[in-house]
């Protein structure tokens, strides 16, 4: 499964969508540098359109997942499992900033609850910081929950991405390392890096 986060342009969201990826991420947090703040021309339909909120009221994400016709949410905060299990209607992924193998019992009281876990790499923005964890960490995962693999995943790491071997893995966010500037995507980049994938 490939997700390709940080969408905004509709010229790009149509070029990227072509690509055959499975996730679109929208960023609806005001202080990203690929915030949306108003909707496109051109939104996905071939593939599921990911909201991506930090530590909004849970209205202004029913309000925008409404709007925009959202199938996911992402909860890239500080989000409780309790309010994750307020927005039960849409599949939940749920972020976390990954370091040590210590920052992995984070991911325990949502087991459950959520539908999927996002492993990003802790960095001085929430997301988007363009740098990767060390995925050995990720050794020490023994939950349920099926994650998606974030956090610097660049043009050059196909090979690296096609090494990384964990039961519950079920796919890997794209973001700033396929970026010309924040929120438009190259899509060049990201061809060759998902035809290398699938060799």
């Amino acid at each position: 499964m490939i997700k390709v986060c940080g969408m905004r342009n509709a010229e790009n969201i149509r070029e990227v969508e072509a690509l055959g990826i499975d996730l679109m991420g929208f960023i609806f947090w005001p202080d990203s540098k690929r915030y949306i703040s108003k909707k496109p021309e051109d939104l996905p339909v071939s593939c599921k359109r990911v909201g991506v909120f930090v530590d909004e009221s849970t209205d202004t994400v029913r309000h925008i997942a409404d709007d925009y016709a959202l199938d996911m949410i992402q909860l890239h905060g500080s989000e409780s499992p309790e309010y994750a299990q307020k927005l039960h209607e849409w599949k939940v992924i749920k972020a976390f900033n990954i370091a040590t193998k210590e920052d992995l019992e984070l991911t325990k009281p949502y087991e459950g609850i959520v539908d999927y876990f996002l492993f990003d790499t802790k960095g001085q923005s929430v997301g988007g910081n363009g740098e990767k964890f060390d995925w050995n960490v990720l050794d020490h995962y023994d939950g349920k929950t099926p994650f998606l693999l974030s956090g610097g995943i660049g043009p050059d790491d196909a090979e690296h991405v096609k090494k990384f071997n964990h039961p519950e893995c079920i796919g890997i966010d794209l973001n700033s390392r396929f970026e010309i500037s924040p929120g438009l995507k190259d899509v060049k980049k990201l061809k060759r890096f998902i035809e290398k994938l699938k060799e």
